[in-house]
């Protein structure tokens, strides 16, 4: 039997350089990198390489046409779904991660869609920023320091 493995989700990413970022993170702690389409990209793009750099041939890719065909084929436990938006009213520092969770990440400019949120508020978590003039932290950032929160059993941190 395997270990069990967490994995990340990007709902319709549009940016390929955080994509790319995200992925190279993924390969470096030996997470699937799950993507939701429709992507404002194309996979191929020299960005998401470059972003990727020599790893992007690394990454454990799965991509899905919808949120309802990712949902319909892989069947998460709903306690092993988290959701991260800027206006979670929990922070990631008070989840309870399972090692085989998905972490789920929405798009750069709109974020998770409502539909795929609703009724999940308690499952909704957001990175604290202390300065309010900030809205909110580039995609690849957030993604990089949830999956290492979300690590920390692992890592031992």
């Amino acid at each position: 039997m395997s270990e069990p493995q967490m994995k990340v989700i990007i709902v319709t990413p549009e940016i390929p350089y955080n994509t790319g970022a995200i992925g190279r993170t993924c390969v470096a702690l030996g997470l699937e990198l799950i993507l939701i389409k429709p992507l404002g990209f194309s996979l191929d793009e020299k960005t998401v390489k470059r972003a990727g750099a020599s790893y992007w041939k690394h990454v454990q890719l799965t991509e899905y046409d919808d949120w309802q065909s990712f949902m319909d084929a892989r069947k998460p436990d709903r306690d092993s779904l988290y959701f991260f938006e800027e206006n979670g009213a929990q922070t990631i520092y008070d989840a309870d991660y399972k090692l085989d969770g998905y972490l789920v990440f929405g798009c750069e400019s709109s974020g998770i869609p409502l539909e795929i949120l609703e009724g999940m508020n308690d499952r909704l978590f957001s990175l604290p920023m202390r300065n309010p003039v900030v809205k909110s932290l580039n995609l690849a950032n957030v993604a990089t320091a949830v999956i290492y929160q979300a690590m920390r059993p692992v890592l031992g941190g």
